[in-house]
């Protein structure tokens, strides 16, 4: 029988961050919740995501090159630096102690969806998102709404007296805010007209263009008057229907895809009262006893971010060729910086098809070099991220990925341990028989055969 503070606090962090990180498998029986929360929530010194490879403009060779030559070349240079932001973003998630800042902005990064090609865009919105991800959700959705990325995705830079663009309006209240139901099609034209103007400059800063600003009165969300932007957002924020599907959003990703109405009732009060206190809404799911209920533990299925992470959490890594981990991020339909729509990427049983099932099994035995990797995406196929090829992708094996792992400090950890103890969730229908007939009875291989579980899959 597995112990119940082991139980709850590997709950605790796999939902409040990417799961238990090898140094703390000794503490999980011992430490309070108490306690592992104000370890969550510990701050240290912000450290932005960035990327070191050269801007276009540092890059002399361009002017002896043709038009056509200089537009591949800058495509290039932008997926570069996109690749490289990825990546920095998902070694914060692994190797960060701030474990929920990171899961909070991870949450944020599908929330205000956005995909551009300009990878000073991209950083710039990132790292907002990571600032204030714990912060004050006013806050946060100021700088979003500001963003060039967010303005250049859902084209205010269009946006224009006289010829209003809705787009922008239309998602601030459907996907980041209020929710479908609570807003009128004249609160979206209205909306708009508020926000014509609002754009950004040729060196990315955000801009008010008044000139092109309506100065008429709009009437929106049942208020009157000359509304800017910025009056448009604090009216948005004053209706309690967007505390209401914030904290629904939150609940859903954090506990369980299936709503408690009372609880998210009160949390989303709570919330309001609180002037938007992200971080208060997530100790009081954190600490009250029903989040750790059987219910919600192990009933969510990992995203690929999460399943990549978490194992690279537990098991020690080297690896000598990092971008091969875009490659799974594109062969598993989740990859940072791209997400499908504006909508963000969907959770729950969409992860799973027959196809990212089978890799998504076969991860562990790859990366440890006991099978190759027999799957591969299009080259440049950011677009689909590989999913339309992937009839075509199987059987072509992808190079080496080079993956060393610290067997030693693993088999340290998991000393005397039960392995699934710490690595499953949700034992009910684990067959240990089973995964002990494929083990030679070392801790290597029972590791590598529990990850190798559709038990695994859940957190």
């Amino acid at each position: 029988m597995i112990d119940t503070s082991l139980l709850n606090n590997k709950h605790l962090l796999w939902r409040a961050g990417f799961g238990a990180g090898i140094n703390q498998f000794e503490d999980l029986k011992n430490k309070d919740s108490k306690t592992l929360i104000k370890e969550l929530f510990k701050e240290e010194n912000f450290s932005e995501v960035n990327y070191n490879t050269p801007d276009v403009e540092t890059i002399d060779y361009m002017s002896d090159k043709s038009p056509a030559e200089k537009k591949k070349e800058i495509q290039r240079i932008n997926r570069d630096q996109n690749n490289e932001l990825n990546l920095n973003f998902l070694n914060k998630m692994i190797n960060s102690n701030e474990q929920m800042r990171e899961k909070m902005a991870f949450f944020w990064h599908g929330h205000f969806a956005s995909r551009v090609q300009n990878p000073k865009f991209n950083r710039q919105l990132l790292n907002i998102i990571r600032k204030n991800s714990v912060g004050n959700f006013k806050d946060l959705l100021f700088e979003v709404s500001q963003a060039p990325a967010m303005l250049n995705f859902l084209n205010n830079q269009q946006n224009k007296k006289d010829h209003p663009n809705e787009n922008f309006a239309r998602e601030v209240m459907e996907l980041f805010t209020m929710g479908r139901g609570n807003y009128t099609e004249k609160d979206i034209r209205e909306g708009a007209r508020a926000f014509t103007g609002w754009g950004y400059d040729k060196e990315g800063v955000f801009a008010e263009r008044k000139k092109l600003h309506d100065e008429g009165i709009k009437t929106f969300l049942g208020k009157a008057g000359n509304f800017t932007g910025t009056d448009a957002l604090n009216i948005i924020l004053e209706q309690k229907a967007t505390a209401k599907f914030i904290t629904a959003k939150i609940y859903k990703f954090f506990v369980n895809e299936n709503i408690d109405e009372n609880i998210v009732n009160k949390l989303s009060d709570s919330f309001y009262t609180s002037n938007y206190d992200i971080k208060k809404l997530m100790i009081d799911i954190f600490s009250s006893a029903w989040f750790y209920d059987k219910k919600n533990i192990g009933n969510r299925i990992k995203s690929p971010i999460e399943l990549m992470v978490g194992m690279m959490r537990t098991l020690p890594m080297n690896i000598q060729n990092p971008e091969n981990l875009i490659v799974y991020q594109k062969l598993l339909g989740q990859m940072l910086l791209y997400p499908p729509n504006v909508s963000g990427w969907p959770n729950g049983k969409s992860w799973i098809d027959s196809s990212t099932l089978m890799l998504r099994l076969q991860i562990p035995q790859i990366w440890s070099g006991l099978r190759p990797l027999e799957y591969s995406p299009r080259e440049d196929d950011d677009i689909d991220m590989g999913m339309k090829s992937r009839e075509n992708a199987l059987n072509k094996s992808f190079k080496n990925p080079n993956i060393t792992i610290d067997w030693a400090r693993v088999e340290k950890a998991f000393n005397k341990k039960n392995c699934e103890d710490y690595l499953i969730q949700n034992q009910k229908s684990l067959d240990m028989d089973t995964v002990k007939n494929f083990s030679d009875n070392s801790v290597k291989m029972d590791v590598i055969n529990l990850m190798s579980t559709p038990e695994f899959q859940l957190m």
